[in-house]
């Protein structure tokens, strides 16, 4: 049985679905004004595996992860570009998906942007106002009236008191009450803006969650997700607006991932440490960042530098190393099996990824096919340990060893290593080391194992010939 900590009840809880079979979630995207950082694709990793393992566990999902393409941070860059923001917002969703398709991230079913769904907000807005929880203000804007839901601070379990008391608001006279938070806001020039029952305007960030959800996945849904960053006031607000409209509960579930942090501070851009998925994958294989996000548990602290990439890069090099040179083919997973079955409880257990890569390990240590098989059919589930070992162990994309060659043209005798040597040159290099321990030259034969390593190039001798990978 799944269980999920259910960030609700702080607690681990049995997954149950409102519907047998069927899983609903919804998880909040990003904001699209600037290149994804190394906190989103936590994000966007962690939900794919948890969407991944449902499906892998017969449940049919459906999983809506929304875009949000206007908010104030989008205007005002697009403003400082010169630029339209519908020009802005489209590069930057097309880099996301360049960006997510590298770690093996598969398509959320829906993307939703929040321009499209304006209509809908106007409606939960409207509903708000007649149930007596929201109010127009003399400015033009529309702000939620957070004490007349009973049961705010449930999610966060933060209460309106201790929150006026130590948390800092902004001071708005508009506001009947300083914890209030806008649903529409008032047109301002040079702002993009639609039409309302209050005059022209545009929503505010949260309403946008509240109506997609509801649109795309109805009032009540099984599983709400996001960033730990999110839980509070993102969701809280979400929260209050959804049940004080629908009059129902709106998540059964809710799961916040863990920050990623830089020198023990959470990685932002407000704060200025943040690294770009574009920045870290001109240093390391996309896989290994996926591996990396995957080897720790969702929920804790990712703590990221180069020692702990190298680190997950070394461990996934083994895994592949151990694949290489063996002919495996797709099966399906008897689950009965003791290392399966060890990984599937894993899995289950509020996703326990760590638990579950330790099995990969123990299966790359036996070293038969059948361990070996089940390795990479399990690695499958999670988006790992996929591609041709040798096209991970030698930094390949997906040219092969003849089309490179055949681009290339170099021969043993015209061959030149530079600081990041291609797959030709060492080849060629290879064949040139073996033509020396033939001529029982050994001592060119060593100088080119030397100049290899001394350009990241490792060579491993075999039985059936010399394989290399880079360091």
């Amino acid at each position: 049985m799944l269980k999920i900590h259910n960030s609700l009840t702080r607690e681990k809880q049995t997954f149950t679905p409102i519907e047998a079979n069927k899983v609903r979630m919804y998880v909040c995207g990003m904001t699209v004004y600037d290149f994804c950082h190394l906190g989103h694709a936590r994000v966007m990793v962690v939900f794919d595996m948890i969407a991944r393992w449902l499906r892998a566990s017969d449940f049919q999902v459906t999983y809506v992860r929304n875009i949000t393409d206007i908010d104030d941070k989008i205007i005002k860059r697009a403003n400082e570009n010169g630029e339209t923001i519908d020009v802005l917002t489209q590069r930057f969703i097309d880099a996301m998906d360049e960006d997510s398709a590298k770690l093996g991230i598969i398509r959320p079913d829906l993307e939703p942007r929040a321009t499209q769904h304006i209509q809908g907000m106007l409606d939960m807005i409207s509903t708000l106002i007649a149930k007596g929880h929201a109010y127009p203000a003399a400015n033009g804007d529309v702000f939620y009236s957070v004490r007349s839901f009973e049961h705010y601070g449930k999610l966060s379990g933060k209460s309106l008191d201790d929150l006026r008391a130590g948390e800092r608001v902004e001071v708005d006279t508009y506001k009947k009450d300083a914890m209030d938070f806008v649903l529409w806001k008032a047109a301002k020039p040079n702002e993009p803006y639609w039409p309302s029952p209050w005059g022209n305007g545009r929503p505010g960030w949260h309403i946008e969650c509240s109506a997609m959800s509801a649109e795309l996945l109805g009032a009540h849904f099984d599983i709400h997700g996001g960033g730990q960053d999110l839980q509070f006031p993102h969701h809280e607000n979400e929260i209050a607006q959804s049940e004080a409209a629908h009059s129902c509960q709106m998540a059964n579930y809710w799961m916040h991932n863990g920050f990623v942090r830089v020198d023990d501070e959470k990685m932002s851009k407000s704060l200025g440490n943040f690294f770009t998925i574009r920045e870290v994958l001109t240093k390391y294989d996309p896989e290994v960042v996926r591996f990396f996000i995957l080897r720790a548990h969702y929920r804790s602290p990712l703590n990221y530098s180069d020692k702990h990439l190298d680190d997950a890069k070394a461990a996934l090099t083994r895994l592949y190393t151990a694949l290489r040179g063996h002919e495996i083919s797709a099966f399906n997973i008897d689950w009965n099996q003791p290392q399966a079955k060890r990984f599937k409880e894993a899995m289950n257990d509020d996703f326990n990824t760590p638990e579950a890569m330790a099995v990969l390990f123990e299966l790359a240590k036996e070293k038969s096919i059948e361990a070996l098989s089940l390795m990479r059919q399990l690695g499958s589930v999670v988006g790992l340990l996929q591609r041709n070992p040798n096209q991970f162990l030698q930094g390949q994309q997906s040219v092969t060893l003849n089309e490179q060659s055949a681009t290339h043209g170099h021969t043993a005798d015209n061959v030149s290593l530079d600081a990041n040597p291609d797959k030709a040159n060492i080849d060629a290099l290879i064949i040139a080391r073996a033509e020396a321990k033939k001529a029982k030259n050994f001592a060119e034969a060593d100088r080119i194992r030397k100049e290899l390593a001394d350009a990241g190039i490792i060579l491993e001798d075999t039985p059936h010939g010399t394989t290399w990978r880079r360091s």
